[in-house]
């Protein structure tokens, strides 16, 4: 049969099974919406007898006129989506001793990006042994374990969990063991020095099947610091950056294969007999190891289909566990710049009592832009500030540093709020900072009674009087963020006698999904002071009465001046 050339290339769908699918010892065929081959690999190749080109752009009764195949089912896969299992007999170009041939197929429609694109069908021949039958079913496990990889491993940015999800993703459809061993990270802790010639790695993921999950235990769960020696399988498979098999039936792979000698015994008494270890490497840089393990009945590693799938996993998760690592440093950078930035606000004078409050959304979340600060001014006045910078990370808290240094300076020159807040709005349009951030400035005259407030987006300050049954929530014009460059803030003076809290707070703590802004403010209004009197207790009021709900960063400045 001579080979013709598919007119178009090979659609992506059909270039992603074939670098899953290339090596897998079971033949492998992406078919179009029509039922036209669109990718053969080179075991089906083989099993037809026919060049992969000359399958391309042609249905099955062109390619193999002696095959008998349920079409129909296959048109059912491709309406449904349900994967289906055929058996399909007759011969193809391949000679043979026997009068018909039996094949298993596996139906399984391709879908990209809400579109059916085609299927793609998982051959095997069965009129031979049962070992063949076996791999079969293995390779069909395996490509339903692909499927869903991407919603069960990397669910989260952290990388501990990323791991324990890895390892009991591959346990029991791979492996009656697994376990995910991480090259430590250099955080700046101190860390016991290994033995010499040893390599330590971090277990951060194990998981065992249920005949061995109580013995899993004795091997070192997930924290444990795990010593290799130099001629062990894990460090050879991190030192080649190459999938390792070791064939544990072999009593000197064995011993090397294991951690120390002292494992061995234990090892062997479980019935481990093969181990596949797998590189987790992601931008070129190693982060650890992938290690599978069979006991007892199970069927040893070998190369094909096992390698293929487990690489491609070990590819997928490395990739998460690098973005995990990436997120973390960035989380403590951005952690410890606003930690810096948030400490507890400089009294402004003697007769002014100050209490803050900073709450992270939680500890997945990425740190926030709010801040806060207290400065003095001349005559016994004092101006209190709170800021909400868009976005989250490490660009965000720098920012915040960079809006909070500007406003100090500004505030010096003891102008109104809306002055203060206008000449910081053109100073940061010149700077070419890309962040908005909302504002709220505030000059306490304590002497006079009075609070001077201005708003640049930023929710309304609210005043809580001594001995009052509710708290009072400011009416007040709000102007544009700044960083748009309109102005247009204007200064509403507010009483504020001596003993009265002036309470200014982020959105985070009143904003709700689904509920009007306006209604959660007007929450604020139920606020009283706490018996004791104390500022501090009223922090915590706040924090029992809003915090479980909250999705955003909290951040609260409370402040109340005793009189001249």
């Amino acid at each position: 049969m001579q080979a013709e050339e598919y007119a178009d290339p090979p659609p992506s769908y059909a270039e992603a099974v074939a670098e899953v699918f290339g090596g897998s010892p079971a033949g492998v065929a992406v078919f179009d919406t029509e039922l036209r081959y669109a990718y053969v690999n080179p075991a089906l190749e083989r099993l037809n007898g026919v060049p992969a080109a000359a399958h391309l752009g042609r249905h099955i009764a062109e390619v193999l006129p002696a095959m008998d195949v349920r079409t129909d089912v296959m048109r059912q896969v491709l309406a449904d989506g349900e994967p289906r299992d055929l058996t399909t007999s007759g011969q193809t170009w391949v000679d043979s001793a026997v009068e018909r041939r039996y094949w298993r197929l596996a139906l399984h429609r391709l879908e990209e990006n809400g579109r059916v694109r085609g299927l793609v069908a998982v051959a095997q021949e069965v009129t031979a042994t049962l070992d063949q039958r076996e791999e079969l079913l293995r390779a069909r496990s395996y490509l339903t374990l692909l499927d869903s990889a991407a919603v069960s491993v990397g669910t989260t940015l952290d990388a501990e969990t990323t791991c324990q999800e890895l390892a009991e993703f591959v346990v029991p459809v791979m492996a009656d063991v697994a376990v995910v061993e991480m090259i430590p990270e250099d955080n700046g802790h101190s860390r016991r020095e290994p033995p010499a010639g040893a390599l330590r790695l971090r277990r951060s993921g194990a998981a065992a099947s249920a005949a061995l999950a109580d013995t899993l235990s004795q091997f070192g769960g997930p924290g444990t610091d795990i010593d290799y020696r130099e001629d062990a399988a894990v460090p050879r498979c991190l030192a080649t950056g190459e999938p390792m098999i070791v064939d544990l039936a072999d009593h000197e792979q064995f011993g090397r294969a294991a951690p120390s000698p002292e494992l061995i015994a234990a090892y062997r008494a479980i019935g481990l007999h093969s181990a596949f270890v797998v590189p987790l490497t992601a931008r070129g840089r190693m982060l650890g190891a992938l290690s599978l393990l069979r006991a007892g009945d199970s069927p040893p590693f070998t190369e094909g289909s096992d390698v293929v799938v487990a690489r491609t996993l070990a590819g997928r998760a490395a990739v998460d566990l690098d973005h995990a690592y990436r997120y973390s440093r960035e989380h403590g950078i951005a952690r410890e710049l606003q930690r810096s930035l948030l400490s507890e606000p400089r009294t402004p004078n003697p007769g002014v009592e100050i209490a803050s409050l900073y709450l992270p959304a939680g500890e997945g979340a990425l740190v926030g832009g709010d801040w806060f600060d207290a400065i003095p001014l001349r005559d016994g006045r004092h101006l209190k500030v709170m800021g909400d910078v868009m976005g989250h990370g490490v660009e965000a808290a720098v920012a915040m540093s960079n809006y909070r240094s500007m406003l100090r300076i500004m505030a010096d020159d003891d102008q109104p709020p809306h002055r203060v807040l206008e000449r910081l709005d053109q100073a940061v349009e010149r700077s070419g900072f890309d962040r908005a951030v909302t504002c709220l400035v505030a000059v306490v005259d304590r002497r006079e009674g009075v609070c001077e407030v201005a708003s640049a987006g930023h929710p309304p300050p609210v005043f809580i009087d001594p001995g009052a049954n509710g708290a009072r929530v400011a009416r007040i014009p709000v102007g544009p963020p700044l960083g748009t460059g309109f102005g247009g803030y204007l200064t509403t003076v507010l009483p504020c006698a001596p003993g009265t809290v002036l309470f200014m707070y982020t959105d985070g703590l009143v904003e709700r999904r689904g509920e009007d802004i306006d209604v959660s403010i007007e929450q604020l209004a139920r606020l009283t002071l706490p018996v004791s009197g104390r500022l501090d207790d009223l922090l915590q009021e706040v924090v029992d009465r809003f915090a479980d709900t909250a999705e955003d960063d909290i951040a609260v400045l409370v402040s109340r001046s005793r009189g001249c």
